[in-house]
């Protein structure tokens, strides 16, 4: 299979134009989100660069060897690379890693046990899959999930060879109005079987029909 690196400089394109149009496009969405900041969009670079890096390492960040840097991709989104923007926040991010690895059902592990269980399915559906389960409640993350998820599913597609998630003009209504459904709902044993399922298969359509190869560059 061809080899494939993200292209940072067209995603870096992309959400500084959704940056421009965003206060029009908020004002439709079912759910208000924050203001597209430059630093939202430089922490979501940051996070694009460190994905870049995993696939090019050929890194499996869907592993207990590497699981730690899906978190990682939390603190770049939530407080970037600067060193003392951490040490301000070093409580938030202990609260995050005790949440990440330790509450109290649907931590990390139900993630990691999921999509290896689901593996002989597409990159569209575990991508997919995997936002659903950190989106619903009880959320992955304390915060920044949203951002987070839409990395990681980023990783997961990518290392297949196929497009990047890049939140664009475009496509910003049907991921954000999806996103709010999904984190309004909680997992039970109820949803885990039918409601999760449907949203999974859904969203999995809405990621492979918005896919767009400007976000690849092959590997020569």
């Amino acid at each position: 299979m061809e080899k494939y690196r993200l292209d940072l400089q067209a995603i870096e394109t992309s959400l500084r134009e959704l940056q421009q149009a965003f206060p029009t496009i908020n004002a439709l969405l079912q759910s208000r989100r924050d203001a597209m900041t430059d630093e939202v969009v430089e922490q979501m670079m940051a996070g694009y660069t460190f994905v870049d890096q995993a696939i090019a390492d050929d890194a499996e960040l869907l592993s207990p060897r590497h699981v730690a840097c899906l978190l990682e991709l939390n603190h770049l989104v939530l407080c970037g690379l600067d060193p003392q923007v951490r040490r301000e926040h070093f409580k938030h991010i202990l609260a995050t890693t005790e949440r990440f690895y330790a509450q109290e059902a649907f931590n990390i592990d139900d993630i990691l046990r999921w999509y290896h269980k689901h593996q002989h399915e597409s990159s569209w559906k575990r991508a997919a899959g995997v936002y659903v389960r950190i989106l619903s409640q009880p959320q992955l993350y304390i915060e920044g999930n949203h951002r987070t998820g839409a990395l990681i599913m980023s990783y997961i597609l990518a290392r297949d060879g196929r497009a990047p998630f890049v939140l664009t003009v475009d496509n910003a209504q049907a991921y954000f109005d999806p996103s709010t459904l999904m984190k309004a709902t909680k997992k039970t044993a109820t949803t885990l079987l039918t409601k999760l399922p449907r949203m999974k298969k859904l969203f999995a359509s809405f990621l492979r029909d918005q896919a767009n190869a400007r976000y690849l560059r092959p590997v020569c």
